[in-house]
């Protein structure tokens, strides 16, 4: 404790909140305090129980890793508080027991004490149950961010580290978690910073800072998942198929991932905590770099394949795989976590207004006034978490811009051009600026994620930059996607000249460029672009239903004549993408086409359930399920082989 004392900085306004529990007339008596993973959650909860016993509580504490989630191991581990006077009651890691919640709330913590106090730490907020019926008089949530700049400093010099360079680098690096401000700071003590803020280490400092993370939850693991997890934005069951390559069951591996404290779940799937997968990345490469290259490239021809059959959003985890600094410079989503992007408001365009005026663009407002009165949608911001504007971004389409674009000094003639090229699948941006003073600028990366997203089109072709002479990093990266300088497109925002640079990204468009930029950083030549995703002829009624049940075996499913692409990943991702394209079309809106279809889906599709169970569930006897079957595989060999 003496220890947490010497090296506890900032959290005042926390502090205070959990303060006021110990108070004679305290306004709550249950506390959830939330946040990512290493974001302080443990310390905070130690001040506060220090700050408790020096005030007369008995300190109760519940370790959820400790516990399994069931109301019995719960209230066993709850009866000595149940018997205090005044306890403190601590459960942190609830994440791992929050399925006890109801029970938690409605037998046991109203048998506490009056005098009783309740905090409970957990990485996502408290679910509704907590604010309604009553709970929402005695609850307060706290949601726990990274220290600032001058607090993360504190840290780090109570850490070992004098300020200096070093320690602003390993702030930069840590953007406030004190896990990574820790884990930075103890390189730095070691002998090597750069081991653990760059990817160059040390073999032993970086076991260390993997031993002191995560060593204690390996036991049982699997390694070849827990390494793709290492390398991909985000892991799913899919993925893991693709790449375990017949090495291990991919949906065992990934329940093993998802009981790990140190995966956190993100979009429709699971990441590793940042810090710890920066760590395990430069492991990897210590160790076994034959496979850490096996697994980028699978990884990126599994997210190439499903983001051409018709997911997009996929170019957020293939632009995560590119590692070459100048291309991340302007295409990468890695600020997502500290920042998000929104739609401009009036009072975003009277702050955008002065930031472009310091810039030397005064009456920026005016020259964009149409666009925010006619096409509100089009302008965005990049925020932090307090709503700060820290960069914006304007682009359109040919299709889809407004005429206030067509209209526009600069934008109007680039419009003119894109149409003439017969080809729609342009992105053209009048400014995409990073107003922070970060080297990294993730902001600017963002900006250029987020007009490809918004753009509606689902490869992008073309991208038109607006670059002032003077801009090198923005030069830099337009050469390293191999623009070319349209001089005649040359134009003025404001008075500020800016030349026109077109990036093509060739036939398999941005998608493409993504995948083939991370084989060129493995030194491996890009497969040819495969074309469409899948030929348009019919095909043999009996290689549909073969396909319908392969479709959880790749290998098997690379050989169907549905099949399309280069790599056998690519192949199998374009008979599951035709064979879903097939069964949106079979079926019908009514509710006994619909239940056809759940047949078919729960049949063939799901991977966790047998066909006797997928009868049950659905409520369907044994023969009705599969004479139902045999229609609903009919209806899609109609799609595909008439």
């Amino acid at each position: 404790m003496e220890r947490d004392q010497r090296r506890f900085v900032g959290r005042e306004g926390e502090l205070a909140i959990l303060e006021r529990l110990f108070g004679d007339d305290p306004p709550y008596s249950v506390v959830h305090v939330h946040g990512p993973g290493g974001i302080g959650k443990s310390t905070l909860l130690r001040q506060a129980a220090h700050e408790g016993e020096r005030r007369g509580w008995t300190c109760h504490w519940v370790e959820g890793r400790d516990l399994p989630p069931t109301p019995e191991a719960l209230e066993q581990a709850l009866a000595p508080a149940l018997a205090d006077a005044r306890p403190l009651v601590l459960l942190d890691t609830y994440e791992r027991m929050s399925a006890t919640s109801p029970y938690l709330r409605d037998v046991l913590l109203p048998g506490l004490p009056a005098a009783g106090a309740v905090i409970i730490a957990g990485r996502t907020p408290p679910d509704a149950g907590w604010f309604s019926n009553g709970w929402e008089t005695v609850t307060t949530d706290l949601a726990l961010g990274g220290l600032d700049e001058g607090d993360a400093l504190s840290l780090v010099a109570a850490l070992g580290v004098p300020g200096g360079e070093a320690a602003s680098r390993i702030v930069r690096w840590a953007h406030g978690s004190p896990l990574a401000l820790s884990l930075g700071a103890d390189a730095q003590v070691a002998g090597a910073a750069e081991d653990a803020v760059e990817p160059t280490a040390d073999k032993e400092v970086v076991a260390s800072l993997i031993r002191r993370v995560v060593a204690a939850e390996l036991e049982g693991a699997h390694p070849r998942a827990l390494a793709a997890a290492t390398i991909a934005r985000v892991v799913t069951p899919d993925l893991l198929a693709a790449v375990l390559a017949g090495e291990g069951d991919p949906l065992a591996a990934y329940e093993w991932l998802r009981s790990r404290s140190f995966v956190e779940p993100l979009g429709g799937g699971l990441t590793l905590h940042e810090v710890v997968r920066r760590a395990m990345l430069v492991d990897l490469r210590l160790k076994d770099v034959a496979l850490e290259h096996e697994l980028r490239r699978g990884i990126a021809d599994h997210l190439h394949a499903r983001a051409v059959a018709g997911n997009a959003l996929l170019m957020i985890d293939l632009a995560h795989l590119v590692e070459e600094p100048v291309v991340r410079w302007g295409f990468s989503w890695e600020g997502s976590t500290r920042f998000r992007v929104d739609t401009m408001g009036p009072g975003d365009a009277v702050t955008i207004d002065a930031l472009m005026a310091g810039r030397g663009i005064p009456g920026w407002i005016d020259m964009t006034r149409r666009f925010l009165e006619e096409a509100p949608e089009v302008p965005i911001v990049v925020r932090d978490v307090a709503g700060q504007v820290l960069g914006h971004a304007l682009s359109v389409t040919p299709a889809g811009a407004p005429a206030a674009a067509d209209e526009d000094p600069l934008l109007g003639p680039w419009l003119s051009h894109a149409r003439a090229q017969d080809d729609r699948r342009a992105v053209l941006w009048r400014e995409s600026l990073d107003h922070t003073q970060e080297p990294e600028q993730v902001v600017q990366a963002m900006n250029g994620l987020a007009g490809m997203l918004r753009s509606g089109l689902s490869n992008v072709r073309y991208a038109y930059m607006p670059i002032p002479p003077q801009a090198r990093r923005a030069l830099e990266f337009a050469r390293a996607l191999g623009g070319r300088h349209e001089a005649s497109l040359d134009s003025y925002l404001g008075p500020a000249p800016v030349q026109c640079w077109i990036l093509d990204y060739g036939p398999g468009g941005l998608l493409g460029t993504q995948r083939d930029f991370v084989y060129r950083e493995l030194g491996l030549t890009p497969p040819s672009d495969p074309g469409p995703t899948a030929s348009d002829g019919p095909v043999d009624a009996e290689a549909v239903r073969a396909a319908l049940r392969d479709f959880h075996k790749p290998l098997e499913l690379a050989r169907s004549p549905l099949a399309s692409g280069t790599s056998p990943v690519e192949r199998a991702e374009a008979v599951r993408a035709r064979l879903r394209g097939a069964i949106d079309q079979a079926f019908g809106a009514s509710a006994d086409e619909q239940l056809m279809r759940s047949v078919l889906e729960r049949g063939y599709l799901a991977q966790d359930t047998s066909l006797e169970s997928a009868a049950l569930e659905l409520h369907l006897s044994r023969a009705t399920f599969f004479r139902r079957l045999k229609r609903a595989v009919d209806r899609v060999v109609a799609v595909l082989a008439g």
